[in-house]
């Protein structure tokens, strides 16, 4: 997967346009993903990890196929649920019950099915008192509450979860990692991003770690984890210095 941007930074569609008609925008190619091969069998629980930018974000939504690879081929059998981004596919002036349920369009759900949900869905986001008010009076973490409410209220065959679990209280982070362990149990694929490492090991059984969009390492989540943390971390010497 790869993004063509351009080197010179342009401040408005005209200017962009002008120097694009006249053959002066120079492209730079950022290859996000680069030879990526991976296989997730039904049932695994697979956490993918790496510093920003390292392609992770790409890769679920190469996976959920909201984007198309350059090169290569995704194939992917069973109800995906995907939770890429706070808000995606919600309305800001529309309330929380309206977003209920367009967002279930959006998923593949019909109107009456998403009507029969609607009170286990505000059940579990904890929002009665404000689910008639739009959206964009939401704090970050109401909308997470939402958003996780409405992807993983049916029972998914693979549920891909992005960084969401980085927002809200403790008490509701709980609360959706009980969740995702439920769909764990009836024999669900999960396939979690996170720069939690902790979270990672908890959750998962196997880790896979990305770096400039390359696979560094695949394999049990413990080692793979503490491999991860040893090359994040600084050595001593240079942490005494600073220190």
């Amino acid at each position: 997967m790869h993004y063509r941007i351009p080197r010179e930074r342009f401040h408005t569609f005209k200017e962009f346009a002008i120097q694009w008609l006249r053959r002066r925008v120079v492209y730079d190619d950022l290859r996000a993903l680069s030879a990526v091969t991976l296989r997730i069998a039904r049932g695994e629980s697979v956490a993918i990890i790496g510093r920003n930018g390292a392609g992770k974000t790409t890769l679920m939504k190469v996976i959920a196929r909201v984007l198309r690879p350059g090169e290569g081929s995704v194939a992917v059998r069973g109800v995906v649920a995907p939770l890429l981004e706070l808000g995606a596919g919600f309305d800001m002036e529309l309330t929380g019950r309206e977003n209920v349920i367009l967002n279930g369009a959006i998923l593949g759900r019909s109107r009456k099915d998403m009507q029969q949900r609607l009170a286990h869905i505000i059940e579990f986001s904890e929002l009665g008192q404000f689910i008639d008010a739009p959206l964009r009076t939401y704090s970050t973490g109401m909308v997470a509450r939402l958003g996780f409410a409405v992807a993983t209220d049916v029972e998914p065959d693979i549920l891909i979860v992005d960084e969401v679990l980085s927002v809200g209280d403790l008490q509701f982070q709980q609360k959706c990692i009980a969740r995702m362990h439920e769909f764990l149990e009836r024999g669900a694929t999960l396939v979690l991003v996170t720069h939690s490492v902790e979270q990672a090991v908890q959750l998962c059984r196997r880790v896979v770690w990305l770096d400039e969009g390359r696979v560094v390492a695949d394999g049990p989540a413990a080692e793979v984890a503490e491999a991860y943390v040893a090359r994040a971390t600084p050595p001593a010497s240079l942490r005494s210095a600073t220190g």
